[in-house]
Formats: C-alpha cells, sequence, structure tokens
C-alpha cells in the first residue's frame, strides 16, 4: 500500500509532483463529497461537486500532454 501511495504522486519522470497530489486529494474530496450525497443524505452544492471534478479532469489532461524523459544514462535527458 505504502509502495502504491508513492508511485500515485509521482509524475511520469519519477519525481514527486505537486500537481498529482493536489489531483489525489480532489479526487479524494469528490468521493466523498458522493458518499456523503448518495448514502448520509448531505446536499453537496451542484457547482462545487462540477468545480472538484473538473479541476481532477484539468490536472489528468496535464498529465497526458506532458512528455516523458527517457532513462538512456546519467545526465541525459531527452524528451519522449
Amino acid at each position: 500500500m505504502k509502495q502504491f501511495l508513492q508511485t500515485l504522486f509521482k509524475d511520469k519522470n519519477g519525481n514527486y509532483s505537486l500537481r498529482e497530489l493536489t489531483v489525489a486529494i480532489l479526487l479524494a474530496a469528490l468521493l466523498v463529497s458522493w458518499i456523503a450525497q448518495q448514502f448520509f443524505s448531505k446536499a453537496v452544492p451542484e457547482f462545487m461537486f462540477f468545480t472538484i471534478a473538473s479541476l481532477v479532469a484539468a490536472g489528468c489532461f496535464g498529465y497526458s500532454l506532458e512528455k516523458g524523459v527517457l532513462p538512456t544514462g546519467p545526465g541525459s535527458g531527452e524528451a519522449v
């Protein structure tokens, strides 16, 4: 579980990234708000739900645009 969480917060180059951490936190907030609304009848404002979902989508889209680096050797940084 610890290894899974560590790899979840890394970008394509293997470095820790604030974007991945932010997306994970927003995804957890989205899941909690959905559970609260479905099972505990706690009203979550619709604009908040869609705002969080949009931020998660923007983070995932940014990840798809990111270029990875080929690990060909020490000090080489060729973009894929």
